[in-house]
């Protein structure tokens, strides 16, 4: 596919994805295991606002995660590692008002389920009983095996992630592609077995060698999601502001740009200066006028 590429000053005709068809119905993690049996991708992107939201589910987007990606695409920050509770609350049901029929996944923030089972019981509740939400994802394997569980048994659907966990980056030692050794490969593979019998309904698998990616997706049950992974996952998710060109700090090696919108909104702010300052705008059609009975009237009373 091309990349979009639109003039600030071009027309855009209205799509024709505007309207969800009428027979569309909402995504939920049993989607996910249909598509997964049936040979279909899945699509994932992720939104942190109501108009996203409503733009990604209009295009028929199978799921929406509000990821702590939002930390740096949203916040500014250099990792994710500083996105609270309230920050990702705050951004799901801003989504959650926005989409109607994707699956909506709420990403667990740094913290929110290290700490005690307990409490990672309680944050993952608060995703879908005061944010709209329809599952959580969290990152980690075997270290994480208990708390998914506890998590599936209170009811709430979860979502692993493997390979680059943005989390772990200092442990990682920064954004680097993961399991690219053979016994590295194999803990990854036993991991994903482990999160699967522990419940979890899919998993993201984010910076792994396409090989192991796809010999990862065969073993399993439940779907994978690949960032970074390459095709042979059974679906594949992407930061929204990469794939529309918005984040212009950088662009993951992995990440396809559609547009380059940060260019595009650059050119309006630089026109729109410009009118401004050489009073162009706002012009006649953007302005309304008193009668001129009315605005006798009022020079009169003065």
């Amino acid at each position: 596919m091309s990349t979009i590429s639109i003039s600030p000053t071009t027309p855009v005709a209205p799509a024709a994805t505007a309207a969800a068809p009428p027979t569309r119905r909402k995504q939920t993690v049993r989607t996910f295991h249909l598509k997964k049996q049936q040979g279909e991708p899945i699509t994932m992107l992720t939104a942190y606002d109501y108009a996203t939201a409503l733009a990604v589910d209009r295009a028929g987007i199978d799921s929406i995660l509000v990821g702590d990606s939002l930390g740096m695409v949203v916040l500014g920050y250099d990792t994710t590692l500083p996105v609270t509770m309230a920050d990702m609350l705050h951004h799901c049901r801003a989504v959650a008002r926005g989409a109607q029929y994707a699956l909506l996944i709420g990403d667990m923030p740094f913290m929110s389920y290290q700490v005690s089972v307990p409490e990672a019981v309680r944050n993952a509740g608060r995703f879908l009983q005061e944010a709209g939400m329809d599952a959580v994802k969290l990152e980690g394997g075997r270290e994480r095996v208990e708390v998914v569980k506890a998590i599936v048994d209170a009811g709430i659907p979860v979502m692993g992630h493997l390979g680059l966990t943005p989390q772990s980056v200092h442990q990682l030692g920064g954004f680097r592609t993961q399991a690219r050794t053979a016994t590295a490969a194999q803990r990854l593979l036993e991991d994903a077995l482990l999160l699967q019998e522990a419940g979890c309904f899919s998993l993201v698998l984010e910076a792994i060698p396409e090989q192991l990616a796809r010999f990862v997706s065969q073993r399993l049950d439940i779907a994978t999601i690949g960032i970074g992974a390459g095709v042979g996952c059974d679906g594949q998710v992407l930061v929204t502001h990469d794939l529309l060109g918005l984040f212009d700090r950088f662009t993951p090696k992995f990440a396809r740009q559609y547009a380059h919108l940060h260019q595009v909104m650059a050119e309006a702010f630089a026109a729109y200066k410009e009118d401004v300052q050489q009073r162009r705008f706002p012009g006649p059609e953007h302005s309304t006028e008193m009668s001129a009975a009315e605005w006798q009237t009022l020079l009169a009373n003065l």
